[in-house]
């Protein structure tokens, strides 16, 4: 009686080739290796021992062919699973770049140790006390160090690891104790010649930083020697400049106490400002008679 082959579609076979060779090539391997194996245990002449080691060995190397001979049939399979999972790797990393940049800067800081908690710095454009450092961030208390009055804002700034890649970082410890500290005070250039001020002026800083002269000497040579620079101070300086304008500016630049720079500012623009007023009302006066 002829067989009936009609009910078989080869297109299905071929649209699972993988699944059919696979199928094959695991019986193909259990039966050359059964058969293998059968001859070995009827050999006559080999020693019990040297069978088992034979039979081992044989197991040993049918294992591995079975291994090659499935990656050989999966291979546009296994070819396209690894370009998926490239393609995930490189989702990954591209999607987490910040997460890892902050990691590489937390190694950054640890290996070269730029600050501490506790410590005032400058991060890019961020200033302040550091009180927290993790893998991620830096939390900073922000101080107004721009604006000159060296205190507390009440503003908290959580800057990420990342910056420290990119910006510089500086450490400004030095100046929670004592600070060079610099204003600026602008008169109409029409009116009296700062000149004759700036005696005056000098006079007075010096005796609003008589009691701590000595100490900030030191504290200037000490940061000088740390830092093997040399840094302006202690002694206070003016300068006066002009601006396009039509200003007189009087700078006033001093070492002092981080904590009484504010009020030794306030003294110095107060005995500025009647000294400049008592000079315009001489030359008024004169002017008159």
């Amino acid at each position: 009686m002829p067989i009936d082959f009609s009910w078989f579609n080869l297109s299905i076979v071929m649209d699972h080739i993988e699944i059919a060779l696979t199928l094959v090539w695991i019986c193909l391997s259990y039966v050359i290796r059964r058969y293998t194996k059968r001859i070995i245990r009827r050999h006559a002449t080999l020693e019990h021992d040297k069978k088992r080691q034979r039979i081992n060995a044989v197991d040993n190397i049918f294992n591995l062919l079975l291994v090659v001979g499935f990656i050989l049939i999966w291979s546009s399979v296994l070819q396209n699973i690894a370009i998926s999972i490239a393609a995930f790797m490189v989702a990954l990393v591209i999607a987490t770049k910040e997460f890892i940049a902050c990691i590489v800067g937390a190694f950054y800081r640890a290996s070269s140790n730029p600050y501490r908690v506790g410590d005032w710095v400058r991060i890019a454009n961020y200033e302040g006390e550091v009180t927290d450092s993790d893998w991620l961030s830096t939390t900073l208390f922000e101080v107004d160090l721009q604006g000159g009055s060296y205190g507390y804002t009440g503003r908290t700034t959580v800057v990420p690891n990342s910056v420290l890649l990119n910006h510089t970082v500086q450490n400004l410890n030095y100046m929670r104790r004592y600070v060079t500290h610099t204003f600026s005070i602008s008169r109409q250039t029409d009116e009296v010649n700062l000149f004759t001020i700036k005696e005056g002026i000098l006079t007075r800083i010096r005796e609003y930083s008589e009691h701590f002269h000595e100490v900030a000497i030191r504290y200037n040579s000490l940061i000088e020697k740390r830092l093997d620079i040399k840094i302006s101070g202690p002694e206070p300086r003016v300068r006066i400049t002009t601006t396009p304008e039509g200003f007189n500016v009087f700078t006033v630049s001093l070492f002092c106490p981080t904590e009484e720079a504010v009020e030794i500012e306030q003294k110095v623009t107060e005995d500025f400002m009647r000294f400049w007023y008592e000079n315009r009302d001489i030359n008024l006066d004169s002017k008159r008679g």
